[in-house]
């Protein structure tokens, strides 16, 4: 506990550094500065924990703004947020591991859904009346559910919209197809002002590897990587005592994470039938989109070993990353960066449906020698006993990364900010 303290104070200490002084010049505006963040959340739990870390850093940046999260999923509501940041959530929409949508959890058809969910963002934007809008990954939105709200916005011509990709969207013959059938280039350059890539591009330059045209080339902003180890800031100790009243074992344990888990199974089934090294635990994290089934499942191999217990879910599981000695995980964007964040020892068993995504940077990040990768293929439990038994040195990868994403992303929103200021009193 001393540790989490003195780490959560010296995030605090380095936030600081970016200084109040330079946003002082919007603080006499009539009203704060309003920012909106999108994501179409159908999968897992990626687009909304890297959109809330985004609103919660800037909820707590010198910036005057109020920001509002409009995301897919019910407990992005439920997290701590600093004053001026609030959420919206729509109704729950879901794509399966084969890429399709449908309602998660309403009988409706999917244009019913489509359309409601559309309809709600519209009429939110339109009452909110954003400075800047930004929207996670999907230039569209899901299933072009964004389209209305951004021929609202084109045409009022007062909000700066910033299109936020994460570092690795799909394989380059995938992206190059689907982005030309939906045309997304054009999207770019019809609604949106700029495009941060969440991301190194000394790790993966998004521009060349998909071979974006120059307009959009000249859009893209390489943000960095989000630290992780930020989240720590906004933990409540109804979290830290949620953690600590699970009584988990104090020896050395090796943490297997799966995501939301609505596509982890075989991975964490394999983990729970692994042999671990003598004298540590295995604590499996299921996510909160497991089945049912599959849960129990593995709660009934647990029940038959006194070194393994399963978890459904933490609302801040970097509190329990940040203890694990070895990480076994699946190899998600924001995974991947709490992995990169902490410098834990990890093996990645990256998805390869319905996307490449998780394989091209785990493969990346192996080159380099700051995480080891297993293809999915060749998983079993030998393998991952194989991987444990190694001696593993932790990864230096805060010193070969760029994790500053946090720290520049308030500083491109006071830019834009008191560039719109100065446009709007030049009009005046």
């Amino acid at each position: 506990m001393k540790n989490l303290l003195s780490r959560i104070q010296e995030i605090e200490r380095t936030s600081a550094k970016i200084g109040s002084s330079e946003f002082n010049s919007l603080s006499s505006n009539a009203r704060k500065c309003r920012i909106a963040l999108y994501s179409h959340d159908t999968m897992g739990l990626g687009h909304k924990r890297r959109n809330l870390l985004i609103a919660q850093t800037l909820g707590c940046s010198a910036l005057e703004i109020d920001v509002l999260l409009i995301s897919g999923i019910q407990d992005a509501s439920n997290v701590p947020t600093p004053p001026g940041v609030d959420c919206l959530t729509l109704p729950a929409l879901h794509k399966n591991i084969d890429g399709q949508y449908q309602a998660r959890r309403l009988d409706l058809s999917l244009q019913e859904i489509i359309t409601l969910r559309s309809q709600v963002i519209l009429t939110t934007i339109k009452t909110f009346k954003p400075d800047i809008l930004i929207v996670d990954n999907v230039p569209r939105g899901a299933v072009r559910e964004l389209e209305p709200t951004l021929d609202y916005l084109r045409t009022q011509g007062k909000t700066h919209c910033i299109l936020g990709l994460r570092d690795v969207l799909d394989d380059p013959t995938s992206v190059h197809r689907d982005w030309k059938r939906i045309a997304n280039e054009e999207a770019i350059q019809t609604y949106y002002d700029a495009v941060w890539v969440y991301g190194d591009p000394a790790i993966y330059d998004v521009g060349q590897e998909y071979r974006f045209n120059a307009k959009t080339l000249a859009k893209l902003r390489y943000t960095g990587y989000l630290d992780q180890r930020n989240r720590l800031k906004f933990v409540d100790m109804d979290s830290v005592q949620a953690l600590k009243s699970l009584n988990l074992p104090s020896e050395r344990f090796v943490l297997c994470l799966v995501g939301g888990g609505q596509d982890g199974a075989r991975l964490a089934e394999t983990f729970a039938c692994a042999e671990l090294p003598p004298d540590m635990n295995g604590i499996i994290l299921t996510g909160p989109f497991m089945p049912r089934e599959l849960q129990q499942r593995l709660q009934k191999y647990a029940a038959k070993r006194s070194n393994l217990r399963v978890l459904k879910y933490l609302a801040e599981p970097t509190l329990l990353l940040n203890q694990a000695e070895r990480v076994i995980a699946m190899g998600g964007y924001n995974t991947t960066c709490e992995l990169l964040s902490f410098q834990k020892r990890s093996l990645i068993v990256p998805r390869i449906k319905p996307r490449r995504e998780q394989f091209i940077r785990a493969e990346r990040l192996q080159a380099l020698g700051l995480v080891d990768m297993l293809h999915p293929h060749d998983l079993k439990p030998e393998a991952l006993t194989d991987w444990l038994m190694q001696e593993v040195e932790p990864p230096q990868a805060r010193n070969r990364i760029d994790l500053d994403g946090l720290t520049r992303i308030p500083q491109l929103v006071n830019e834009i900010l008191i560039s719109a200021h100065h446009s709007s009193q030049q009009a005046s």
